[in-house]
């Protein structure tokens, strides 16, 4: 991934991508990880099933996902852009990592918003605490999420981010089910993921395409749809809880 970590997310549903988050991800060999960790690349996969490695030391991958060439293909304003995002909101960044997307979302939600930075491993934590606290994002939450569930809670957030984490989660049907119960009526969560054609990203056969993603969210009790917005490696989903 290039840069994201839901690094983590759920251990008991997936193994952090690009932390898992950044918002991640590098290129096979080349978000996971050879000498040094890449963004668009993954690593230490189970053939068929979801990516599954651990992200916990977070100095070493934000050479990576905070790695300024990210921003030419993960385009972070057209993401803000896709998810209508309104002052005054409640954020979930799923996966955050090392917090790369923290500071667009900290400025679209504005002082009387608020950011919930997830991620499952420790270290990553620390480092967006640190991070946040550094860059005075102070709207900004680290929060370690537990490894068996979403970590926001029932009816909390307005939009609810999974950047380059999506193909890493196990049983992707009942955690979109969990994200809806994580969202009030009306909130919408965005995904974005590698095109199955992207030169970077995980293996092919671990990429899923826009349809199924969709598929699994309005199985979770979502309408979902496809981005009008673009990215020249992936493609963004939008599921919307229903009113």
């Amino acid at each position: 991934m290039r840069p994201r970590s839901f690094g983590s997310l759920l251990l008991g549903l997936f193994v952090s991508p690009l932390a898992c988050g950044a918002s991640q991800a590098p290129a096979e060999p080349s978000p996971s990880r050879p000498a040094a960790p890449d963004p668009g690349h993954h690593h230490g996969h189970h053939h068929g099933g979801p990516l599954v490695h651990r992200f916990e030391k977070a100095e070493d991958w934000a050479k990576d996902f905070d790695d300024p060439a990210r921003d030419a293909w993960q385009r972070p304003s057209d993401v803000i852009t896709a998810m209508r995002i309104e002052p005054g909101m409640t954020v979930a960044d799923i996966g955050a990592g090392t917090g790369y997307f923290e500071p667009y979302l900290s400025r679209a939600v504005g002082s009387k918003g608020r950011v919930l930075a997830l991620d499952i491993e420790p270290d990553m934590v620390r480092y967006m605490k640190e991070r946040a606290a550094r860059e005075k994002l102070g709207n900004v939450d680290a929060i370690l999420a537990p490894a068996d569930d979403v970590g926001v809670p029932a009816a909390s957030a307005d939009r609810v981010l999974v950047v380059d984490t999506w193909h890493h989660i196990h049983q992707r049907e009942q955690y979109a089910a969990r994200l809806a119960s994580a969202l009030r009526p009306g909130g919408m969560v965005a995904i974005v993921d590698f095109t199955l054609e992207s030169k970077r990203g995980p293996p092919p056969d671990h990429r899923l395409a826009p349809d199924t993603v969709m598929a699994e969210l309005r199985a979770g009790g979502f309408t979902a749809e496809l981005a009008s917005e673009s990215l020249p490696d992936q493609y963004i989903v939008l599921g919307r809880r229903p009113r």
